[in-house]
Parts: structure tokens; sequence; C-alpha cells
């Protein structure tokens, strides 16, 4: 991989509404356990990912997709020495479950049953769908969108689990993560938290662990984050957030931001600020990152460029249609 500069950019597209965009590029970066609100479609260019889920650690290489559901506790972390770098979006679960209605045959609530899939003509149209944003091209970014969400659940693709019925533990966990939730500036100890609740302290650590996947002092600390999350995308500025949502000060938000999200607060409000602008004051993609884009589809090391990709979705097997429709993206 060339070179070995951390960079990331992390910003939305007006006419994919909802959906957040990533690309990045990391050597030593690591991702605490967090969740995401979103579906999680991370497709690698090159390097390789290690990321922790579902109680085990799981590799995502070249060609490769990480795949996470949405709420499910994960970590990141580069699999090789020279980092990783890759594309994503964030599809909402509304989204999803839109795209899974019309085009496929699952019941239920539609989720990736692996969390990485080995697919180098998907991992291409996740890219494409990103220099379609780039370049303000709506109609192929929604569509290429579409595309990729699709062959990605034919291909690993099913309904989600139901929710186990609710054990005494589950709900003890429930209502602390409520109190969490309403008193997320100022939370209680772990000790008064489980006698308020009728708890001990390590009954209610384990039915909390056991119920949401981490402890709870760190999934406040991944609350906090989303919540920071959305006042910036409100305008309101860092510092004011930090303080609002429960960190200290501007740094600490800025330490737990970019070890979730990826980029710092600052960073991240203003491309949330770019979004609302004009669409003739949002600045173009810098050089570095169209070289960059470029070499995801021509370079050697990285995903091949495949065929451009038909849009009629009812194949998966990667190889275009007889009447592919192959826009410039």
């Amino acid at each position: 991989m060339a070179g070995s500069t951390e960079r990331a950019r992390h910003w939305q597209y007006p006419e994919l509404p909802g959906v957040d965009l990533l690309r990045a590029s990391y050597v030593h970066k690591t991702f605490v356990r967090h969740t995401h609100e979103n579906f999680v479609i991370a497709a690698i260019a090159d390097g390789a990912e290690v990321f922790h889920h579902g109680g085990d650690d799981v590799y995502a290489g070249a060609g490769s997709l990480a795949l996470v559901n949405p709420d499910t506790p994960h970590t990141g972390r580069a699999g090789v020495p020279e980092g990783w770098r890759y594309g994503a979006v964030y599809p909402s679960p509304d989204l999803v479950a839109e795209i899974a209605a019309e085009t496929t045959s699952i019941r239920g609530t539609p989720g990736f049953v692996a969390p990485v899939l080995a697919d180098p003509y998907a991992v291409a149209l996740v890219h494409q769908v990103l220099r379609a944003a780039d370049e303000g091209n709506a109609l192929a970014a929604d569509t290429l969108l579409r595309v990729a969400v699709t062959r990605l659940l034919r291909l690993n693709g099913g309904p989600l689990p139901q929710r186990a019925v609710r054990t005494a533990g589950a709900g003890v966990a429930a209502r602390a993560r409520a109190v969490l939730e309403e008193h997320m500036a100022e939370p209680p100890t772990l000790q008064r938290l489980a006698t308020d609740l009728g708890s001990s302290p390590f009954a209610l650590l384990r039915a909390f662990r056991d119920t949401y996947g981490m402890p709870p002092h760190t999934w406040l600390t991944d609350a906090r984050v989303r919540r920071a999350r959305r006042l910036l995308d409100a305008g309101i500025a860092p510092a004011d957030a930090a303080v609002t949502v429960g960190f200290t000060d501007q740094p600490h938000l800025n330490r737990h931001f970019t070890r979730i999200v990826g980029v710092p607060p600052g960073a991240y409000q203003r491309e949330r600020k770019n979004v609302q602008d004009p669409p003739a004051g949002r600045p173009l993609p810098s050089q570095a990152w169209q070289n960059g884009q470029h070499s995801q589809t021509q370079g050697t090391r990285t995903v091949e460029n495949p065929t451009p990709p038909s849009y009629e979705t009812h194949s998966v097997s990667g190889s275009p249609s007889a009447c592919p429709v192959s826009p410039s993206v």
C-alpha cells in the first residue's frame, strides 16, 4: 500500500439522505468497542483490517467487505503492518429493509449473516458509490448503493434473530440503560445504579454486558459520542457538545470521538456543514483523494477493476448481464 499517512473523510451526500460515507486509510488507528445505529458496509481496497465481532477476531483483506449490523458491538485495527485502506457506506435500517422487501425474499428484519464477505465486485460497487457522491452524480450514487445492498443481501443476507424473551437480568439492564440515557451528563456510580435498581454491582455488570455486549461505562461513552454527533449535525460547537453529553471538555470529546467515528469532531462537523451549503459551494475532492480513488480501480495491488455493474439486480454472480448500464462514475 503506497504511503503510510493516516487520513479519513467522513461525510454525507444530500442526495443519499441518512447515509454516512467514509473514505479512510489507517495504519496505527485502533477503533475501540462501539456500535452504529446504521449498517456498516466497509469495502477493503488495500491491506487488511481485523475487528472483534461476536466473540471472535475476524479478518477482512483486500477485495472483501466488513459487514456489521446495527447496534452490534465491534472494534477495528490494522491486520497487517502497512494498515488498511477502505471506503464505507452506512445505510439506515429503514433503507436496507426497503431494498430487501423489493429485491429479496428475506422475511423479517434483514441483516448480514457473516461479518466478512470476500467479493471484489461488491467492493468495487461501494467505491463507485463514493466516487459518484464526490462527483455529484445523484442517479448513479443512489442506483449503485441499491445494487450493492441488494447483492450483499442476496449473497450474505438473512433475517436477524428475533429478540429473546426478556429475562430478569435483561430487564434490569434495560432499566439501567434508560437511567444512563436520562442522566448522560451526570451518571450515577455503578454501586448507586445497582442499588436504585434493586441489584448488586456485579450482577448488574453481568446483565448489562450480556444484554448489550459491553459494560455500562463503555456503552455510556458510545452513547455520548452518538449524541454528540447529533448535536454537531445540528450546528452545536464541539466544545458545547462535549459538555452537554458529559465529557469534561473538548479534548475529552476529541479523544473518544476519534476512536469511535474515525475523524475528529471538528472535521466531522465541517463535512456536515458542507452538505447544507449550496452545491456551488461544495468543495471538490482533493487531488490526493482523486488519485487514491483512481488507484482503487486501476492499481494492480488493490481491487481489480470489474466490468461496470449492471442495474439488473437479479444477478449476484459478479458477471454483468447481457445489457449492462454503465454509468460514468
